[in-house]
């Protein structure tokens, strides 16, 4: 397994504005890669606070200039709000900029604010997200192709450049959607999961799940990769860990408000912060996520590993207005103090725990025309 960075640039704290977060996300990509993290990821949203990325392959190509080695990857880019064709000619653009460091995570999205503004209808989200799959299959394993679909036509078209990775770059679809999960079992695709502010039973139950959808296509269940998006506060200072905790709360709040159309925005784009019903106390819920020393971090660590066996974990270290300073300096605790306690408690290296090769993409079942 592996560990991420998640950029979500979260905008809570009002005396930045959004260049500070932009180069707050930036200083973060360069010292995951310092720290020998194996990817970062931004995340894609628009008109609110929740997130400042409205192009995550945009962030990815940037980020591809400052580092070398890691990867980058968008996590995840909605797919019913951009047209196809473009769509599959920037992500190939990006594969070639960042020299094949590129991974493609993806989603429908659940955001009714964003789809209004974009004019697209969040209704129909699901079988978009399903027909952008195959146009994103046939444009970059094809030398040109068309597309008949219920939403989606194309005219025969190629695409021009061309990814460096072949025949595509890998690709991560997050959710808990049984369809999407059975669609990573038939295509080679990643799953990728997150339990929130829950226990991680959540994310175990999730990945039962995606164990269940990968037998009913008849696939393997006992090797598959899965990412995970998890929260992670590694200090010794008390005030840093309650801050983080209200952050994480803080995002879950600002999400559940965007999912069920409570959003109240003021100063333009800030979304009001409410409770939602359901909502766990703070003390619950940093018992469910991974905050504190880093001895505790690396004992929950450890069973979290032991109960459901991610593959990838890619980490918020920065949420609400948590600080910057004491991102980094989790992301330095994880690498030097938690990673040598996990790799302690198995008894081999971080990469060879529940480690499975990258699968190559399946062969393409569909005509180019």
């Amino acid at each position: 397994m592996d560990f991420g960075l998640f950029n979500l640039l979260q905008h809570r704290d009002r005396s930045k504005n959004s260049h500070d977060l932009i180069q707050e996300a930036l200083d973060h990509t360069r010292k995951a890669e310092e720290l020998g993290f194996s990817r970062v990821w931004f995340a894609e949203h628009h008109f609110s606070n929740y997130s400042l990325v409205p192009s995550p392959l945009m962030m990815c190509a940037y980020a591809a200039a400052i580092t070398k080695n890691i990867r980058v990857g968008s996590a995840v880019v909605i797919l019913p709000l951009h047209a196809p064709a473009r769509l599959i000619a920037e992500i190939a653009m990006v594969d070639a900029l960042s020299g094949g460091r590129l991974d493609v995570g993806v989603g429908s999205g659940y955001q009714n604010y964003e789809f209004e503004r974009l004019g697209a209808d969040i209704e129909k989200n699901k079988i978009m997200f399903h027909e952008m799959l195959d146009m994103i299959e046939l444009g970059l394993r094809q030398p040109h192709f068309s597309y008949d679909g219920e939403f989606y036509k194309q005219k025969s078209t190629a695409i021009n450049v061309r990814p460096v990775q072949s025949p595509r770059p890998p690709i991560w679809i997050a959710g808990k959607d049984p369809d999407s999960h059975r669609r990573c079992a038939r295509d080679g695709y990643i799953p990728f999961i997150s339990g929130g502010i829950g226990s991680p039973k959540k994310i175990r139950d999730l990945r039962d799940q995606v164990e269940e959808c990968y037998a009913a296509e008849g696939q393997p269940t006992d090797n598959i990769l899965v990412g995970v998006l998890r929260f992670m506060c590694i200090s010794e200072d008390r005030a840093e860990i309650e801050r983080y905790v209200d952050g994480a709360r803080y995002q879950q709040r600002i999400a559940v408000a965007l999912r069920t159309r409570q959003e109240n925005l003021s100063d333009d784009y800030m979304v009001a912060e409410q409770g939602f019903e359901g909502e766990p106390p703070l003390e619950r819920i940093e018992r469910n996520i991974l905050a504190g020393s880093a001895e505790n971090v690396a004992e929950r660590l450890c069973a979290e590993i032991e109960m459901y066996g991610p593959t990838h974990m890619n980490i918020y270290f920065q949420v609400g207005d948590v600080a910057s300073d004491t991102a980094l300096r989790s992301m330095d605790a994880l690498a030097s103090k938690v990673i040598p306690l996990v790799e302690k408690h198995f008894g081999k290296p971080i990469a060879e725990i529940n480690h499975a090769p990258m699968p190559a993409p399946k062969p393409l079942a569909m005509a180019a025309e």
